[in-house]
């Protein structure tokens, strides 16, 4: 039997487009413990890229984990959760290439999106601001 993990992933962009950073935290369904976290400054991006990488890096820290795991994607961007779960189109050349990287991580069978407020997704926001404050005082 496969894992089960939960991804809470988030980008952020400091002006739209601006600095930008995302982060993700991949937590065990099972014990509920974080397995993996992947924070980044990606450069001067906007928020949507912000967003979708940080969706592309917890599905990566995933495969590393278990390839054939199952994932529940959990985000605050109604934008990248509603295009990833096929409901809304996508038309910005960058989000088609970004939202394409995504599903050629895992199966598409294997992940499912759900919307959560930004307040449940705390510990994706705090990498965010983290790695944004590191670079941003360098």
């Amino acid at each position: 039997m496969s894992a089960r993990y939960i991804v809470l992933a988030d980008g952020g962009s400091r002006s739209n487009p601006g600095p930008a950073a995302y982060g993700a935290v991949v937590v065990d369904t099972t014990t509920r413990e974080v397995v993996a976290e992947r924070k980044k400054y990606i450069g001067k991006a906007s928020n949507n890229v912000a967003e979708y990488s940080g969706l592309i890096a917890g599905l990566e820290a995933v495969f590393e984990l278990d390839p054939d795991a199952t994932v529940e994607v959990r985000m605050d961007s109604k934008l990248v959760v509603e295009q990833m779960s096929g409901r809304w189109k996508i038309k910005h050349e960058d989000m088609k290439r970004l939202a394409e990287q995504a599903r050629d991580v895992l199966p598409s069978a294997h992940v499912t999106y759900t919307w959560i407020p930004r307040a449940e997704n705390a510990a994706a926001d705090a990498l965010v601001n983290q790695a944004l404050d590191a670079a941003l005082l360098d």
